[in-house]
């Protein structure tokens, strides 16, 4: 019988049905409350002067009228590179004792962003949010006593001017609790492993000696390891290593894209709960079963605005204009892509994320992720975000029976005129002519812009298959193996050269 898995089980079920529920509107509105107040002595209060926001009518109102957009950019040239240089209370009390690098999804040089205990702790509680909403995912009482797999980067976090840094994954497991270390693998050890391979390697070896019953990481790497567990044993699917195996907790891209390759690792489907845990903080979790969307977290230490996802508001680079519109959660629709804008006790302030969200249910204030502001395909008006891009492509693996769990693409000029030239991740060789007519005539017909951009400027598309280990080689030759790294989906011309050059070399 299993005693602990019980009694763990039955606490979060009492925590459940004990808890009112709560106002997510409410919740945003005592949070910038909080965020002004705690930061109103700082270099930032001081120069916005929040202790007047907070004498306001409408504070949100005062907040956004107050204080522009920032980017990584402008903040840390503004104001967080005094915190990196080791300056107190710029723009949250005090100093972080840890700094996540974070190269996102373009660039090779790491970004360094303020990671304070403040945020540590929210972390934290929103990881006991998502072990809360386990109750209602109708889970046995013997999954909670198995391990849980978190595949994240190296803890082995590296010192500079007193302060430890690393990626957010590797600054989160390097803080677990006590207690967790118990259920926590591959464990320390394995864990400080820098170099991916070796890493991933000694996960294989010691695969055997686990009971694991929960994955967690991002879906691409989570992939890569669990191919590797199965040849490494030579068995057929994971469940064969991990028979207790029952859900597996995604985040920091959307799953839709991996599912149908990922399930094919498996013996039979296991529970899939999305998160959203970037490197300034997380955001959101799924806590129902019959959705895939994610609640927003919104008592946590992140306030939350949203600017709509309009080619007008939105620069080149994926900043955003000055004019550009900011609404709050009692103002949003469903059904519309916003860009995400985020506060938060890390000093953050109204800053641009990167990310488009759309609502599925307001009143929930469940989301899920649509794509990247820089992703935004838009060169000869075909106006094709990520989600668009993901939606297209799960088309054509339900059309042509094939896996694609990874791809990227650019509206590349010819010389007779603009293509939208993908490079498919699939170890399936299929008819590259055919595959891109499967891709355009879903285009056409599911959005109206591309239609009319493929009856001007853009003449149509061209498609090449390469395996998928290859996106794997290019993010380990631009930046890092593992970890929080994700693949660009959508690359400028410069860049897209830079990738064919690189596919040509490893052909």
């Amino acid at each position: 019988m299993a005693i602990i898995g019980n009694i763990i089980k039955g606490v979060i079920e009492a925590k459940e049905a004990l808890s009112s529920e709560p106002n997510p509107i409410d919740e945003q509105k005592e949070v910038l409350n909080e965020l002004l107040d705690r930061a109103k002595d700082t270099q930032f209060g001081k120069r916005y002067d929040f202790a007047a926001i907070l004498e306001s009518d409408n504070i949100q109102k005062a907040f956004a009228e107050a204080i522009p957009y920032h980017d990584y950019k402008k903040i840390t040239e503004e104001w967080w590179s005094r915190t990196i240089d080791g300056e107190p209370d710029i723009a949250w009390p005090g100093s972080p004792d840890f700094f996540a690098l974070s190269s996102g999804t373009t660039g090779k040089k790491s970004k360094r962003i303020p990671v304070t205990e403040d945020m540590i702790d929210s972390i934290t509680r929103a990881g006991r949010h998502q072990v809360y909403a386990m109750s209602n995912f109708d889970m046995s009482a013997d999954f909670f006593e198995k391990e849980i797999m978190m595949l994240g980067s190296s803890t082995n976090l590296q010192e500079r001017d007193g302060k430890k840094e690393g990626e957010i994954s590797g600054i989160s497991a390097s803080n677990i609790p006590f207690w967790f270390k118990k259920y926590y693998k591959p464990g320390d050890q394995i864990a400080k492993i820098d170099d991916w391979d070796e890493r991933v390697l000694s996960i294989a070896k010691n695969a055997k000696n686990w009971d694991i019953g929960a994955l967690s990481g991002i879906p691409s790497w989570m992939e890569l390891m669990l191919k590797k567990v199965i040849e490494y044993h030579n068995v057929d699917n994971i469940h064969q290593i991990w028979p207790n195996l029952r859900a597996y907790t995604s985040g920091g891209v959307a799953f839709e894209p991996y599912e149908k390759s990922f399930n094919a690792l498996l013996d039979h489907p296991i529970q899939i709960i999305d998160t959203y845990l970037a490197s300034e903080g997380f955001f959101a979790c799924q806590n129902r079963p019959e959705t895939s969307s994610m609640k927003l977290i919104t008592d946590n230490g992140i306030y939350f605005e949203f600017v709509p996802f309009e080619p007008k508001y939105v620069n080149q680079d994926g900043s955003l204009t000055d004019d550009a519109p900011s609404i709050t959660l009692d103002e949003v629709e469903e059904d519309v892509d916003y860009v995400l804008i985020i506060s938060t006790v890390s000093g953050a302030w109204r800053y641009i994320i990167g990310d488009t969200i759309a609502f599925t249910d307001v009143e929930r204030a469940e989301i899920k992720i649509t794509g990247r502001t820089k992703f935004f395909l838009n060169t000869v008006g075909s106006q094709l975000s990520v989600n668009k891009l993901n939606d297209a492509v799960k088309h054509l693996e339900d059309e042509l029976d094939i896996k694609v769990p990874e791809y990227t693409l650019c509206a590349k000029r010819f010389d007779d005129g603009f293509y939208h030239t993908w490079y498919l991740g699939s170890d399936s060789k299929l008819d590259e002519e055919k595959t891109a007519n499967v891709l355009d005539d879903y285009l056409k017909s599911a959005n109206k812009n591309y239609k009319v951009a493929r009856s001007k400027a853009l003449e149509g598309v061209k498609v090449h298959f390469v395996p998928q280990e290859m996106f794997a080689e290019w993010s380990g030759a631009n930046k890092k193996k593992g970890g929080q790294v994700k693949m660009e989906r959508v690359m400028g011309e410069e860049r897209f050269k830079e990738w064919e050059d690189f596919v040509s070399q490893k052909a």
